[in-house]
């Protein structure tokens, strides 16, 4: 896992106007926080005890959880069906999905009522709740994702501890620990790969059970008996263009040259897994006959037509296509529409489909779940941007042969 010696810390200035502008919607998320902790959920968002759950859920989890699927995909494909020519994408992968599941637990801390009470699964077991399973298998893979990125850690600091002052004591004894720790890793890794791609399937599917659970307060057109295994495929289907979209704006915001090559032969398998996916979900419209709902024009019918035109139907035609296969910007927006696709998937399932039958009126997000939503993605954006400046995560030729493994400098 520690062996990439083209991945390297990216020399580039911090802060930009563009993250100057991400730097102030994060600080907004953080005040909205604030507010919600302080004067209590209600104070900040539109939820009611007739929708408990709403676009903190539904995007910042359900979605969120999705999107980070990039993480076990190319896992599983570089490592467990060892596929070499991948093993340059599965850094940037496992970072993306460490920081989304992070944001993911974040959001369901600050979206629960009591949020002080987080950690009650871990003492309070209920085997037949499918949101147990659920909050228990994101806490255990958020737990081996890190896990995973720490040889990403140790490669970085060994033989560069240098502490200041009278800490310079402490520099052998932890060099000599994060050797040690580095060879643990080392000889314990392919478990934790394993555990990370396997938990990841279990609780994707299980989102999928918590909306069957609802039953006759979903609409027809999403309320299906193999909900979770929709979940499942939609969520194999986004891992690598998740990826693809990572890699892509990453060469551009550093300027890296795009591995198109890699990239490209990554993209192969996003056809026939969005293909699966598709067969899927119309297969189960036909035989359950909730394509009548189509013939009504409706909010939800227009939802579910844009869901399935934009996010499966054109990207599955772009991805069967040998010319945008070899162009990185086609691939960018195939894999920008399947993003859109699953996102707009779990709002759907959550948003929309969802219709309580006791309820005044019906749940519209208010302006600060919407901010707070945004700002935990540019809070992502920063971290990932800070994390690839500080460790070696992206692969990047040298080509002038010099050593630049860790000469990090920070241009404010």
């Amino acid at each position: 896992m520690s062996g990439h010696s083209n991945a390297y810390p990216i020399k580039a200035k911090f802060l930009t106007p563009t993250v100057w502008g991400l730097i102030i919607l994060a600080a907004t998320a953080v005040l909205i926080v604030l507010a919600r902790l302080i004067f209590g959920i209600g104070s900040v968002t539109n939820l009611s005890n007739s929708t408990p759950w709403g676009l903190w859920i539904g995007v910042d989890v359900g979605a969120g959880v999705a999107l980070a699927a990039g993480g076990f995909t190319t896992a599983a494909i570089a490592h467990i069906m060892n596929r070499e020519e991948f093993h340059s994408i599965v850094r940037p992968a496992l970072l993306t999905a460490l920081l989304g599941y992070t944001f993911v637990a974040s959001s369901v801390m600050i979206d629960i009522g009591r949020w002080y009470y987080i950690w009650h699964p871990l003492i309070m077991w209920n085997g037949n709740s499918a949101l147990f399973e659920v909050g228990i298998c994101v806490m255990i893979y958020l737990t081996v994702l890190y896990i995973e990125f720490l040889p990403i850690v140790t490669e970085r600091f060994i033989g560069h501890v240098n502490l200041p002052g009278f800490l310079k004591m402490l520099n052998r004894p932890i060099d000599k620990f994060l050797r040690i720790l580095d060879r643990g890793l080392n000889t314990t890794m392919s478990f934790f790969i394993i555990a990370g791609v396997v938990l990841s399937c279990l609780h994707q599917s299980s989102l999928g059970t918590l909306m069957i659970i609802a039953g006759p307060k979903m609409h027809p057109l999403w309320q299906t008996p193999i909900l979770p295994l929709l979940f499942l495929l939609s969520a194999f289907s986004v891992g690598f263009p998740m990826v693809i979209m990572e890699a892509y704006i990453s060469a551009k915001s550093f300027k890296l040259r795009h591995e198109t090559e890699v990239i490209s032969k990554l993209a192969r398998f996003v056809g026939p897994l969005l293909g699966i996916y598709f067969a899927f979900k119309i297969g189960d419209m036909v035989i359950r006959e909730t394509f009548v709902y189509l013939t009504e024009f409706t909010l939800a019918s227009t939802m579910f037509v844009i869901e399935l035109l934009f996010g499966i139907i054109i990207p599955l035609r772009m991805f069967l296509s040998r010319s945008v296969l070899k162009s990185p910007l086609a691939l960018f927006i195939a894999s920008s529409l399947v993003i859109f696709g699953v996102l707009f998937n779990r709002f759907n399932n959550f948003i929309i489909a969802y219709n309580p039958p006791f309820t005044d009126a019906r749940y519209f997000p208010s302006i600060y779940e919407f901010l707070l939503t945004i700002g935990f993605i540019a809070f992502e954006v920063l971290l990932y941007r800070a994390c690839v400046m500080i460790f070696p995560v992206v692969s990047k030729e040298d080509h002038q042969g010099r050593s630049t493994k860790y000469a990090i400098r920070w241009k404010v």
